[in-house]
């Protein structure tokens, strides 16, 4: 890949460190990188590939300066005020926020899903929510496979999906302390159906985000999808029950080979030695883990799976820096 000049937007925040340590490990092919964060950040330091950074503040200038790939990870807000001002300067923004993700006029992007996808980008790719991605990698082989009329999530979703605050609610509730920085109740000891805000419907904005990106990035309007999205006392990764309704039926153990073989995903399904999926074991790791493989005897060509992944690497910054590997590739 060619040197490119990048910029990381919202570089002092859980997910912006985690993009610098990615960059890093993959060993991202930067010439410049240029680091912006908040009026309260600016002049704080941060490293990478062993070089000190200091962190600018954000301004409607600051894709003044030659930059081809922005990262982006300091709100919605944020981005819906500087993604197009850097997309009008010729920067390719890559977005983890919600703000562009449904946008009709921009793609969503998981590399091992829909990587044709970065084509028609006009200056702007969002990067899916964090459940959404660890899902659609699973769900991508068995629809192209068999096809999937209808899917069920259940997500057993760790604190750090909420940032700082939801980290800082769990380490405190451990230690017999309940602070309410992040969520409505204390989340020690505890499981909240409750991410995002609730909506007219009953859903939440969260479980409407993995119904609605799952059919855009499959590329599938007619799927039938429902979800119900918890919050769970764990500080790292994500974990989904997935129940799919498929329109072929299947061989279990070829199942097992079709996602052993997909990209993206390792497979531990070995019940019998207690082998499956494990958020410990997730953290801090790039794939997505698949297990409890198993036929749902209630409905025709039914299955289950169990699918974990670090939603702050995997979910979040591995993701986008893989996407702006693609970009790199394509300029």
């Amino acid at each position: 890949m060619k040197k490119i000049n990048l910029a990381v937007v919202g570089a002092t925040g859980m997910v912006g460190r985690t993009f610098l340590k990615v960059l890093e490990e993959r060993d991202f092919p930067y010439d410049q990188l240029h680091v912006f964060a908040s009026a309260k950040s600016a002049g704080e330091k941060v490293t990478c590939k062993g070089i000190e950074y200091t962190v600018q503040e954000l301004t409607e200038s600051s894709f003044d300066r030659n930059i081809d790939i922005a990262l982006f990870s300091a709100g919605g807000d944020i981005s819906k005020k500087f993604a197009p001002i850097a997309a009008s300067k010729g920067v390719i923004v890559v977005d983890n926020s919600s703000a562009w993700r449904m946008d009709q006029n921009v793609p969503l992007v998981v590399p091992e899903v829909n990587p044709e996808d970065i084509s028609w980008n006009k200056g702007i790719i969002a990067n899916p929510n964090c459940s959404t991605i660890q899902a659609v990698v699973a769900l991508k082989p068995l629809h192209d496979q068999y096809g999937i009329k209808r899917i069920i999530y259940s997500t057993y979703q760790s604190v750090s999906g909420t940032g700082v605050k939801g980290v800082k609610d769990l380490e405190e509730g451990l230690n017999g302390n309940d602070l309410l920085l992040a969520y409505p109740h204390p989340i020690a000891h505890n499981c909240l159906p409750h991410i995002d805000v609730f909506l007219e419907n009953g859903y939440t904005k969260e479980e409407i985000k993995m119904i609605e990106e799952t059919k855009k990035i499959l590329g599938d309007y007619n799927l039938k999808i429902t979800a119900t999205t918890v919050r769970v006392p764990v500080f790292n990764s994500h974990s989904e029950s997935i129940n799919i309704e498929l329109e072929k039926s299947f061989d279990v153990n070829e199942v097992r080979e079709l996602l052993k073989n997909s990209p993206g995903i390792i497979l531990q399904d070995d019940p019998s030695a207690n082998v499956y999926p494990l958020a410990r074991a997730a953290a801090g790791t790039d794939a997505v883990y698949v297990g409890r493989i198993r036929r749902d005897e209630s409905i025709e060509n039914g299955l289950n799976m169990w699918v974990v992944a670090d939603n702050i690497r995997k979910g979040a910054a591995t993701n986008a820096v893989q996407i702006a590997e693609l970009v790199t590739q394509s300029l």
